[in-house]
């Protein structure tokens, strides 16, 4: 519709009494151009309304309408339509520029998408129906802490309570188990993705609050603009006029000045002004409303405080800033959506559904092909660098060793209990958290805990309490002043341990250690060069029977391991021993059989060694002899003897005295010859004598009918004894030889030697 006005002459009625000329000639300019006629007595003088005679009626009429609406036409009256129309835009622009603006449409819409996604989830219902179905002493624990949580609401947290949402959920939100059936792989990775989505979206979004700032400017501006309409609006609403009086100067141009105008959408414009301010003032006082509802209560942060008391996910954390403010948006339209979305801000959920996936992943079965046998002899499951621990694990009930390593957030459940031939637990970099249940079925049980880790705060504090624990294994970095450790107190606890290990960087023997010393049997320590001193501890150590203390920087041989009356073997492995000169003390251990005083610095063996008549094994490798003592062989027990990575040059025909001699190795020596009375210790099943001067080996070879194992390589023999083939014991595995020297020897004896 075109708004428009039509005008007409204004027909004006001079005065009766003419008082004045001015009037008189005022009259006759503006009502007529003709000359008055004379008036008469009886009759008032009545003036002609008559226009210009010209050519241009029809546009001297539009040019007056024209000119009466620019002129005499108020401006409201003119442009409200267009005033309605730009406050439109403005309002339209306030609600929607935080939807087109790249940095709050983006969060908005990825926010958008992620909850649809979160609500959808067939996760979601799985995640609720777990926590219906959880054991009774969660439930025991959460109602206790609930009741704890209500009885202080005036802590520093007090307003972030005030501001939790879903109040307006009264009723628990739970999932009949039934209906919630198990996710396939595929639902299992959709919901993974899902999990890493939001944590990330929350790292993200958190970081600012532009949404809320964003919708809080917009909002006031919406409520001053509204002010600003409600104002000039009454104000002017009484100036749009169905008639207006138009006076312009136009006379010359249409012989008239004075106009009485209709304007035809005044009735109109004034009824729709009347509808627009109320309209407007509806509009206003919702935004009254939004902006009181932002300030009333901080909108920056979200509590889920009730969600957690709801369904029982109690780490489900508090968000704040844009994360917050979507969420209280969210719950304006359906509070049900921000407590589905709640699921996946919790790291219980989500590792609830890295177990679901991982229980798909290692079936029984696949399991099953990953046992082996360990050093132990026990049946072994290793499990490397997975997301967690396989419920599937608890079905294998033939399982008597179980290992893991690199496994973060280990939760061992009560099902551990359906193995009932567990004995063996190794955990190498793992951080490990038990159930009440799980720990009573551990004590009773396990017999060997390993325990692998890089920082003390890794060592599981349930340890100490495994009554039955018969063998401790410790490797990881523990303070130099360990003694003072509160942690490692708690070993007296353990009153069936018999084998302690720790490889560590100790400086003395901890006290724990001392306070199970009455029934501890072994102890081995391997302190990776640390320099281990007051050894003094060692004497209260009555009934140990095997010490290893390896790579300990010790230089002489502690004295404290001469009171060690128990003391079967001795391993100094890895020190910086140079003179043994002590060694006439071990003739007070009678019941030594194994000294291993390799990887030393040893230049030679005192002649007083010839007193440790007990010694069935003993170990020289790896130091710097040059000279072997004949007493050496008059420890005619010896069964196993090292002397190679020396720098021996004979060998004393005494080593034939060695008549209970098993295992014999000069390997990486510089030994020239053998005597032919090695050849008289006829239960020798291992022979080592690689990497020598050697250039002849004795027919007397032949001798040796238990011979398995001889090492030959590395001389310069330049043929093989035929009578190797008298060594019946000897096949071609246990023949490490050069394939050309091989070849010398008769061929019936080659093919004899390859038939295993």
């Amino acid at each position: 519709m075109q708004d428009k006005i039509i005008c007409l002459p204004k027909r004006v009625q001079p005065s009766q009494n003419h008082s004045s000329v001015s009037n008189v000639s005022q009259a006759v300019v503006s009502a007529t151009p003709l000359p008055p006629t004379k008036p008469s007595p009886t009759n008032p003088v009545t003036v002609e309304m008559k226009g210009l005679k010209t050519d241009l009626d029809l546009q001297q009429y539009s040019f007056i309408n024209q000119m009466c609406y620019e002129r005499a036409l108020h401006w409201y009256a003119k442009y409200f339509p267009y005033l309605v129309l730009i406050h439109t835009l403005v309002f339209m622009l306030c609600s929607n520029f935080w939807f087109k603006f790249p940095g709050s449409s983006s969060k908005i819409e990825h926010f958008i998408s992620i909850l649809g996604k979160c609500f959808d989830s067939p996760w979601t219902t799985r995640a609720l129906s777990e926590v219906s179905g959880e054991d009774s002493e969660e439930k025991d624990n959460r109602k206790n802490n609930v009741s704890r949580s209500n009885t202080v609401q005036s802590g520093p947290e007090g307003n972030l309570v005030n501001s939790q949402s879903l109040k307006s959920i009264p009723e628990k939100f739970v999932v009949d188990k039934s209906t919630a059936g198990a996710l396939d792989k595929k639902e299992g990775e959709q919901a993974k993705a899902l999990f890493e989505k939001v944590k990330k979206f929350r790292i993200h979004v958190e970081e600012g609050d532009i949404l809320y700032a964003m919708y809080v400017r917009q909002t006031v501006l919406k409520v001053i603009k509204f002010l600003i309409i409600i104002a000039y609006n009454s104000a002017l609403v009484s100036k749009v006029q169905f008639t207006v009086d138009c006076n312009v100067d136009i006379q010359d141009m249409t012989g008239y000045k004075n106009f009485s105008c209709n304007h035809t959408m005044a009735h109109l414009f004034s009824k729709l002004s009347f509808c627009y301010l109320c309209f407007v003032s509806i509009y206003g006082l919702t935004c009254l409303y939004t902006l009181y509802w932002l300030f009333y209560r901080s909108l920056k942060e979200y509590s889920f405080e009730y969600v957690r008391q709801e369904t029982g996910i109690d780490d489900i954390p508090d968000v704040k800033n844009d994360f917050a403010f979507m969420l209280h948006m969210i719950d304006q339209y359906d509070p049900l959506y921000s407590k589905r979305f709640a699921v996946f801000l919790s790291e219980v959920s989500e590792n609830k559904l890295k177990q679901l996936n991982l229980n798909n992943e290692w079936t029984p079965d696949k399991l099953r092909q990953k046992l082996q046998t360990n050093a132990h002899n026990r049946l072994e499951l290793p499990l490397i660098m997975l997301s967690g621990l396989p419920d599937t694990v608890f079905e294998i009930t033939e399982l008597q060793s179980l290992k893991l390593e690199i496994i973060k957030n280990v939760m061992i459940p009560a099902t551990i209990a359906q193995l009932d031939n567990l004995q063996e637990l190794s955990l190498h970099q793992c951080s490990v958290k038990i159930h009440s249940a799980a720990l009573s079925f551990l004590k009773e049980n396990l017999k060997v805990l390993s325990v692998k880790f890089d920082d003390m705060r890794e060592l599981p504090p349930w340890m100490y309490g495994l009554r039955n624990l018969e063998e401790l294994y410790l490797v990881g970095s523990l303070s130099h002043d360990i003694s003072k450790n509160v942690t490692l107190e708690s070993l007296r606890d353990l009153k069936s341990l018999k084998i302690l290990s720790i490889k560590s960087n100790v400086s003395k023997i901890p006290q724990a250690v001392v306070d199970v010393s009455s029934h501890l049997q072994k102890m081995c320590i391997h302190n990776d060069g640390t320099k281990l001193v007051m050894l003094n501890n060692l004497k209260k150590m009555s009934n140990l029977t095997e010490l290893e203390l390896v790579h300990c920087d010790l230089e002489r041989i502690p004295h404290a391991v001469f009171s060690l009356l128990s003391l079967q073997e001795l391993d100094l492995k890895e020190n910086n021993l140079k003179s043994i000169e002590e060694i006439v003390s071990f003739q007070h251990l009678r019941k030594l059989t194994v000294l291993k005083l390799w990887h030393n610095s040893i230049t030679y063996i005192p002649e007083h060694i010839k007193k440790l008549t007990s010694l069935e094994r003993l170990s020289f490798s790896h130091n710097k002899i040059e000279v072997l003592p004949s007493h050496l062989f008059l420890c005619n027990k010896i069964r196993y003897l090292d002397l190679s990575y020396n720098d021996i040059r004979f060998i004393p025909p005494e080593v034939g005295v060695l008549q209970s001699l098993q295992y014999f190795s000069i390997t990486c020596n510089k030994v020239e010859s053998l005597p032919d009375e090695l050849y008289f210790c006829k239960k020798l099943k291992t022979l080592k004598i690689g990497k020598n001067n050697l250039s002849i080996l004795s027919p007397k070879i032949g001798n040796l009918l238990f011979l398995s194992y001889l090492d030959v390589k590395g001389n310069h023999f330049e043929i093989l004894p035929p009578e190797l083939g008298d060594c019946r014991a000897l096949k071609r595995a246990g023949l490490v030889v050069e394939d050309a020297l091989f070849e010398t020897l008769p061929s019936d004896i080659r093919e004899q030697m390859k038939i295993e």
